[in-house]
C-alpha cells in the first residue's frame, strides 16, 4: 500500500543495512526548506556533512556534534549526533538514524527521548532496523512504516585462517589488545592493514579509510565502529570473536549485533559474506540463518529516562531523574555518566552549598553531561567537573583563561604510542566540549580553535603512528619485483631517505647508503637492487658537493673520525709524527677510484688547515727563521704537539740566543722549570685536539679534557697526558702551567723549612689537600709525620748542605742538528 504523504506526517523507514535508508533520509531533508538529521556517531554526523556541504555548500549547513560546532550564520540543514539536536529549534524536516538503538543500556534513553517527542513540523523520518517495529507501531501509532529490503545478498562462508581471508576483507575484534593483535599478524603476513577504532577522530578514521578506499592494503581490522554506516568497499567481513564487554560485563553478541556488523560486507548491488576467523567458534545455524534472511527477535522494551526534571535542588534532581517510566513497553535507563557525577558532586559540601536555586541546578546538570571520553579514570574527571563548576558560580562565571591554557597546552605534544596519543585525543575532546560552551568561556571560539589544532596535529600523528605498525610499505614494491617488473621509480629525498615506488629502501648518511633495519634480507636486496643506479648517482653528487665544501663543513670527533655534515666519512690513523696523522676513508664500496681519491684529497686539506688553525703558535714557530738551537727546541715541541720536557731540551736552551728567544716567548712559548710549552696550546680546545691526536699515535682511548686544570690521571699513561698537556704527578694529570705555578710555590715554601699542605696550595694544583701528599712526593719533597699532622721538606742534595760544589770543566756545547753531534752520538755507542 502506498504511503500517504501529509504534513506533520511520521515516517519509519526500516530495514537492514545496504538499503539506502541515509540516502533516502537526506534526499527528502533537502526537499524541505530547512530540516535537521541525528546520528548515532560523530563520525557519521561529519561525514554525511561533508557530503551535504559537497551538494549544498557550507553557508547552507550546520555541523552540531558535542565536541564540533560549524554553524554559518543562517543555515538551513542540520546535521547532528542525536545526543546533539537542538530540539528547541523547529524545522520542516527532521529524521533520527538507527532508532533502534532506543534498546541500548547506555545511550538508549537519549534515541527514546528523541523517538518520542522530536517531530519536525512537515515530516519526521524514523530510520533503522525493524527489529523496532511493534514497539513502534504501540508508541508512535501514527508512524507509516515502510520496510525496505537490502540491496544485495549476504551469505555465511564459514570459518577461515588470517591468511586464507580474501582481500578487501574487514577482521572485527571486541578488544583494542585483540585488535593490535590482529593487525600486527595481517600485517606480516599480508603487508598491512588499516585500523579503525571507535576512540579515533574523525580526522584519523578518514585518513586509515581513505587507504583502505584507494587500495593501499586490502585488510581492515576494526572495532564494532563498523557497524554503523561506514561505507567502505568490504566484500568479506570475519568475526575474530563474538563476545563483547558492554560497560558493565562481557557478553555474547545478540544475533541483531551480529548482523549489523556483518551487513558492511557488500555493497548496493555488490554481494558480501562473512564468517569467523582466528580459532573464533563457527555461527550456530539459527544464527546464521537470521543473518542471511535478515529475520531477528523483535524488541521488547526501549529504555527511558524522565526528561521533566526538577530544579530545585540537587537532591530533587536525582529524585526525578530516577523515576521510573510509566509504560510496560519501557524500561528505566541504567545509571548514565551524567547521573553517577551528579550524585558523587550533591555530596561534595561545596558543590551543594552553591547549587541552592534552579539556575544553579541546571548549571550544574549541564556541567555533569561533559562527557568523559577517556573513560580510564572517572575521579579525575569528576575533580575536573567540581573546579568547573566552582568557577562558574563565582562572580566572574567564566573559567579562567590562564587554567584552560595549563591543561590544554599539556595535551599539545605528538610523541608517545598508540595508546598514548589515543588518550590525548580522547582528553582533547572533552576540552573541545567545553569550548563550545559559549557563556563559559572568555573568548570560547579561541579556545575551539586551539582545541581543533591539537586535535588535528594529534590525529596526524596517530595515523602516522597507525602506519608505522600496522603498514608495510614494501609490501606491494616487494610483489611487483617479484612479478619482474624492473621499471621501480626511485629517488633520493631532500632527508636523505632513499625512496623505491614511495618504500623507504633505506638512507644516506653522508657518502654511505644504510639500509633499513627492519627489513629481511630479501627485502633489502630487493630494494637495493632497484635503487642502486639512484644511489651511485646520489654519491657522485655528494662527492662533488664535498670537494667544493667550505671547510667549516667538517669536523673532527673526540674518537678521531672525520664527519662531512655530521656524518662520518674519513677516521685519523697513525701517521710518522702525533702531529701529522694519515687519513682514511671509511670502507664504502660505493666510491670508485676517481673518488676516493678525490675526497681523501680534500680531507687532507681541511685536516692541515685545521691544525694550522687549532695549533697556529706550534705551525708559526715551525715556518719561523731561527737558528740551529732554536729549530732543534720547536722540533722537540712538534714531536710533543707544542710541550717537551725542559730536560730534554737543556742543551739547545742553553745555547739559544736572545734575539730566537723573544721569537718563540711572542708565540706563547714559556720556558718553564719542568716543561717548555706554547701557552696558548693549554686552552681547552687546543688541548682536545691534542688529546685526539695523541690516542690517534699511541693507539690509546682519548683523555676527556676540558677547562680543569688537575684530572684524575686513572688508567691513562704518561705520555698521552704529556702530549696532551699534562704533567702527571702523584696520580693526577696536572695541566702545565699549573704544575709550573704549584712547583714555584712549594719552592718558595721551602725556603723557609718545613712546611704544611694547605688550601691555597691545593688550589693551585687543582685538587684537594690529602691528594697533595703524593703530588709533592713526585716533585721531591721528603713527608714528615708528627703528631698525626703531615709537613714537607725538601730533600737535601747530595754533599750535605754547605760543602762547596766541586768545579766542573766547562764543556763547549754542539749544535744537536749538526755533524758534530751526530759523530759524538756515534762515538758514544762504540
Amino acid at each position: 500500500m502506498a504511503l500517504q504523504e501529509k504534513r506533520g506526517w511520521v515516517r519509519a523507514v526500516l530495514g537492514p543495512t545496504n538499503t539506502g535508508k541515509t540516502y533516502l533520509a537526506i534526499d527528502r531533508m533537502l526537499g524541505h526548506a530547512s530540516g535537521m538529521i541525528g546520528f548515532p556517531l560523530r563520525l557519521l554526523a561529519r561525514e554525511n556533512y561533508d557530503r551535504i556541504v559537497a551538494l549544498k555548500g557550507r553557508r547552507s549547513v550546520a555541523l552540531i556534534t558535542g565536541e564540533e560546532k560549524i554553524v554559518p550564520p543562517r543555515p538551513r540543514w542540520f546535521v547532528c549526533t542525536v545526543e546533539s539536536m537542538p530540539l528547541d529549534l523547529e524545522v520542516d524536516f527532521l529524521a533520527i538514524d538507527e532508532v533502534q538503538l532506543c534498546a541500548d543500556r547506555e545511550r538508549g534513553h537519549v534515541f527514546t527521548d528523541r523517538l518520542l517527542h522530536a517531530r519536525g513540523r512537515e515530516e519526521t523520518m524514523l530510520l533503522g532496523a525493524d527489529t523496532i517495529t511493534p514497539l513502534l507501531k504501540q508508541l508512535v501509532p501514527e508512524a507509516q512504516i515502510e520496510t525496505r529490503p537490502r540491496f544485495s545478498t549476504l551469505s555465511y562462508t564459514g570459518a577461515k585462517k588470517l591468511t586464507r581471508l580474501p582481500r578487501r576483507s574487514a577482521i572485527v575484534a571486541f578488544s583494542l589488545n585483540e585488535v593490535y593483535g590482529l593487525a600486527e599478524l595481517i600485517r606480516r603476513q599480508r603487508g598491512g592493514t588499516a585500523v579503525v577504532l571507535g576512540a579515533l577522530s574523525p580526522r584519523t578514521r578518514n585518513a586509515q579509510v581513505e587507504m583502505y578506499q584507494a587500495g593501499e592494503v586490502d585488510y581492515m581490522v576494526a572495532t564494532d565502529a563498523i557497524g554503523m554506516g561506514l561505507n567502505m568497499d568490504i566484500e568479506h567481513v570475519a568475526f575474530a570473536g563474538t563476545r563483547k564487554f558492554d560497560g558493565r560485563a562481557p557478553r555474547r553478541l545478540l544475533p541483531a549485533e551480529i548482523g549489523q556488523i556483518a551487513g558492511r560486507a557488500g555493497r548496493y548491488q555488490h554481494d558480501g559474506t562473512f564468517g569467523v576467523t582466528n580459532n573464533a567458534a563457527a555461527l550456530d545455524d539459527e544464527v546464521v540463518q537470521a543473518i542471511e534472511t535478515h529475520q531477528y527477535d523483535t524488541l521488547d522494551r526501549l529504555s527511558w529516562r524522565n526528561r521533566d526534571l526538577d530544579f530545585h535542588s540537587p537532591r530533587a534532581l536525582l529524585n526525578s531523574l530516577s523515576r521510573s517510566p510509566s509504560s510496560g513497553l519501557l524500561f528505566r535507563a541504567r545509571e548514565a555518566d551524567d547521573f553517577r557525577v551528579l550524585k558523587e558532586l550533591s555530596g561534595d559540601s561545596e558543590v551543594s552549598g552553591r547549587a541552592t536555586n534552579p539556575a544553579a541546578v541546571r548549571l550544574l546538570w549541564d556541567i555533569c553531561q561533559i562527557p568523559d571520553f577517556r573513560k580510564v579514570m572517572p575521579d579525575i574527571h569528576v575533580r575536573l567537573l567540581r573546579q568547573i563548576f566552582l568557577y562558574l558560580t563565582t562572580v566572574e562565571a567564566r573559567i579562567p583563561e590562564d587554567w584552560v591554557a595549563g591543561h590544554i597546552s599539556r595535551l599539545d605534544n605528538v610523541s608517545g604510542d598508540i595508546d598514548t596519543l589515543t588518550q590525548r585525543i580522547a582528553h582533547v575532546r572533552t576540552w573541545t566540549y567545553i569550548s563550545h560552551r559559549q557563556e563559559w568561556l572568555a573568548d570560547s571560539v579561541h579556545w575551539q580553535d586551539v582545541a581543533r589544532k591539537i586535535e588535528d596535529r594529534l590525529s596526524d600523528a596517530l595515523h602516522e603512528r597507525l602506519l608505522q605498525r600496522f603498514v608495510d610499505r614494501r609490501a606491494p614494491v616487494l610483489a611487483k619485483r617479484r612479478q619482474g617488473d624492473d621499471a621501480l621509480l626511485s629517488y633520493v629525498a631532500k632527508s636523505g631517505e632513499v625512496i623505491v615506488e614511495g618504500v623507504a629502501a633505506g638512507a644516506m648518511e653522508g657518502l654511505k647508503f644504510i639500509r633499513d633495519a627492519e627489513q629481511s634480507r630479501e627485502e633489502t636486496q630487493t630494494l637495493v637492487s632497484a635503487a642502486r643506479g639512484t644511489i651511485l648517482l646520489e654519491v657522485e653528487t655528494r662527492v662533488a658537493a664535498l670537494c667544493a665544501d667550505k671547510d667549516d663543513a667538517f669536523s673532527l670527533s673526540r674518537s678521531g673520525r672525520i664527519r662531512w655534515h655530521d656524518n662520518e666519512v674519513a677516521v685519523l690513523q697513525r701517521g710518522d709524527a702525533a702531529i701529522a696523522p694519515n687519513v682514511s676513508l671509511l670502507r664504502n664500496e660505493l666510491l670508485n677510484p676517481r673518488s676516493r681519491d678525490l675526497v681523501s684529497a680534500r680531507l687532507i686539506r681541511w685536516l692541515d688547515a685545521y691544525l694550522r688553525r687549532r695549533l697556529a703558535p706550534l705551525f708559526k714557530a715551525r715556518e719561523a727563521t731561527l737558528g740551529s738551537a732554536a729549530r732543534g727546541i720547536v722540533f722537540q715541541l712538534s714531536e710533543g704537539l707544542g710541550s717537551v720536557d725542559s730536560a730534554k731540551a737543556r742543551g739547545q736552551i742553553a745555547a739559544l740566543d736572545g734575539a730566537d728567544k723573544k721569537v718563540l716567548s711572542r708565540f706563547g712559548l714559556r720556558f718553564g722549570v719542568y716543561t717548555l710549552y706554547f701557552a696558548p696550546l693549554l686552552r681547552p680546545a687546543a688541548q682536545r685536539l691534542r688529546a685526539v691526536l695523541a690516542a690517534v699515535y699511541l693507539g690509546q682511548n682519548s683523555p676527556r679534557v676540558g677547562h680543569a686544570v688537575s684530572l684524575p690521571a686513572e688508567t691513562i699513561g704518561a705520555e698521552i697526558w704529556q702530549l696532551t698537556g699534562f704533567q702527571t704527578l702523584g696520580g693526577r694529570a696536572i695541566r702545565f702551567d699549573a704544575a709550573e705555578r704549584f712547583a714555584a710555590a712549594a719552592r718558595k715554601r721551602a725556603r723557609q723549612g718545613e712546611f704544611k699542605a694547605d688550601g691555597s696550595l691545593a688550589q693551585l694544583a687543582g685538587c684537594d689537600v690529602p691528594a697533595l701528599e703524593a703530588v709533592l712526593m713526585d716533585l721531591g719533597y721528603h713527608v714528615i709525620k708528627t703528631d698525626g699532622e703531615t709537613a714537607f721538606r725538601q730533600k737535601k742534595r747530595n754533599g750535605g748542605r754547605g760543602q762547596k760544589r766541586r768545579s766542573q770543566p766547562k764543556t763547549k756545547q754542539i749544535d744537536p742538528l749538526s755533524p758534530f753531534a751526530k759523530l759524538r752520538e756515534m762515538a758514544s755507542v762504540k
